[in-house]
């Protein structure tokens, strides 16, 4: 009998069945049909893959499915529904409405794990300066170069979440 997870994503329970060693990647792309997280380097080195666990970025190509049994996973396409957001006429949560306003994308492919972990960084520390943001961000890779924007957006982000959560 196949086992079967459950577990709160984007707000919604869930649940799925699962493969022993499954990575949660795999669950959220494959079987969920979630499309932000990306397989990039499948080593949780690059950030491509990047969800929120309890609040906290995770690299789910190394987070076994188990691992996400009974907590609030929280992908690209459920951040609107949590925590600041634009009042635009399409509500979009702070740090996307940020990368869009400065551009801070070339091809893409990896922008998930920079979104992800701006808001896990900015949940946990609303005040961080530029060494705190540089930290956050210094695993995450991005073979266009787009780091520069990325720093401004996330920086535009802060701004943004401190006038909205006042």
């Amino acid at each position: 009998m196949t086992p079967t997870i459950t577990f709160e994503l984007n707000g919604k329970p869930t649940s799925v069945p699962i493969e022993s060693d499954t990575p949660l990647l795999y669950v959220l792309r494959n079987q969920l049909g979630i499309k932000g997280p990306r397989f990039g380097c499948g080593l949780g080195q690059c950030g491509a893959c990047t969800v929120l666990i309890n609040g906290v970025a995770a690299r789910s190509c190394s987070v076994p499915a188990e691992g996400a049994a009974a907590t609030q996973v929280t992908t690209l396409e459920g951040l609107a529904s949590r925590g600041p957001r634009t009042q635009a006429l399409e509500a979009r949560h702070v740090v996307q409405q940020a990368f869009i306003d400065e551009q801070a994308a070339q091809c893409g492919y990896c922008l998930n794990g920079w979104i992800m972990t701006a808001v896990a960084l900015l949940e946990a520390d609303p005040e961080a300066d530029d060494a705190r943001i540089r930290g956050a961000l210094s695993d995450l890779k991005c073979r266009c170069g787009a780091h520069v924007s990325i720093l401004r957006a996330v920086k535009r982000a802060a701004v943004l979440w401190r006038k909205v959560r006042k």
